[in-house]
Formats: structure tokens, C-alpha cells, sequence
């Protein structure tokens, strides 16, 4: 396996994290989304995933894009699954829990949406990070809510195993702590990712533990 991916990309994040919760060996191949205007805009990489965008996966030549995807591909083909519970209201849950992060909180905040502020609406540094903090803060609002209330959440996400849901949370906080964000309000979240941090697929998917790390 190959996983195209940038170090600091929560998307490519969450699936090294994946890729190490389920023991699969796998090259990384690193994508510079900044270096010469975005090597993810490049004409070689479009040909791999048209929509410019990593992580993709290639497994044995075929290529996987969408993280969520990915990670869900990973679950079901290798090994016994074990990133989503085996109940289907369990599993809908921890997709809610996925979704509301993957699609909700991170794509308002990717690095093409904070350049279109930037280069098309003329926003400065200031309005760029009010932004990111607008919807960091909003979004984990409701998933501490539902973390906290609910008997669903042991250890992790859902129960006392790591998952989907935690895959995703990871860097999200990972993201929130690098624009100063105050994580108090939120100790669920904290203490959640606190207990991934002991774990070795999380420690070995960290930006900093990346070939492509600045």
C-alpha cells in the first residue's frame, strides 16, 4: 500500500492512524500542499486523484480516495472489523460522530477554503483565524455534548476500543491546538485524546513523526 498524503493534512491524519490501528504495512508518499504553488495541483498527482486533494490510497495499483472511504475500505477488507462497533446503531452513531467532523468542522477550515479568504475575499490574519476559531468552537461544542451524554462512550469515541470516530477526532484537535484554541470547555474531547495519545497508531501517525514533517 501507498498513502499519498501531506503531514499536517487531517484527512491523510486520520487514515495513518487507521493504517496503524489495523497493523498494514504501507509507504508513505508525500504530497507538498504549499511547495510550488501545491504539488496536489499538479498535473502528475491529477492524474492519480483528479480532485486535487489527499490522502489517496493506492492498494496493489487501485486508487482510494475520500478518507472516510478509505478508512472504512481498510476496515472491511483487512482483518475482522474493528474501527466501526457491530451493532448498526452503534455504527451509525460512530459515523455521526465521523461525519460530523469530517464533513461539518474540518472542511470550512482546509487549506484551500482559509486561502479563498485570503486571495478572493481580502480577509487579513486576524478575520482568517476568527473564522477557524468560529467553527472549531461551534463544532466541538455539540460533539462534547453528545460525547458526555451519552453511556455509549467509554474510553474512546464509543466504547473502550478505538475507532472511526476517534480517527477523526484526533486531528482535529491536533488542528485546534495549533491555533491557540482553549480545549477546557470540552473535557470529554480532552480526555479522549489524551487516551489515543498512549497508543502507538496514533503516536506513529503524528505530524511531527511524518517523512515530510517541517
Amino acid at each position: 500500500m501507498e498513502l499519498y498524503s501531506y503531514f499536517r493534512s487531517s484527512a491523510a491524519y486520520r487514515v495513518r492512524i487507521a493504517l496503524g490501528l489495523k497493523g498494514l504495512d504501507h509507504t508513505i508518499l508525500p504530497v507538498h500542499l504549499l511547495r510550488d504553488g501545491g504539488e496536489q495541483l499538479s498535473a502528475r498527482y491529477l492524474e492519480i486523484n483528479p480532485e486535487g486533494l489527499v490522502p489517496a490510497l493506492s492498494d496493489d495499483g487501485r486508487i482510494l480516495t475520500q478518507s472516510l472511504a478509505i478508512i472504512e475500505y481498510l476496515d472491511e477488507t483487512h482483518g475482522p472489523a474493528s474501527l466501526l462497533p457491530q451493532s448498526p446503531i452503534g455504527r451509525a452513531r460512530v459515523r455521526a460522530l465521523a461525519l460530523q467532523i469530517a464533513c461539518d468542522i474540518h472542511p470550512v477550515n482546509n487549506l484551500r477554503v482559509l486561502r479563498y479568504l485570503s486571495r478572493e475575499l481580502k480577509a487579513d490574519q486576524a478575520q482568517r483565524d476568527a473564522w477557524y476559531h468560529h467553527w472549531i468552537l461551534t463544532g466541538f461544542q455539540s460533539v462534547e455534548q453528545q460525547l458526555a451524554r451519552s453511556p455509549d462512550t467509554g474510553l474512546y469515541c464509543h466504547g473502550d476500543q478505538p475507532g472511526l470516530a476517534d480517527c477523526c477526532l484526533v486531528p482535529q484537535v491536533f488542528n485546534a491546538r495549533r491555533y491557540d484554541i482553549d480545549l477546557t470547555p470540552f473535557p470529554t474531547i480532552e480526555r479522549i485524546v489524551a487516551q489515543c495519545d498512549t497508543l502507538a497508531a496514533f503516536q506513529a501517525a503524528h505530524p511531527s513523526r511524518q517523512p515530510d514533517a517541517e
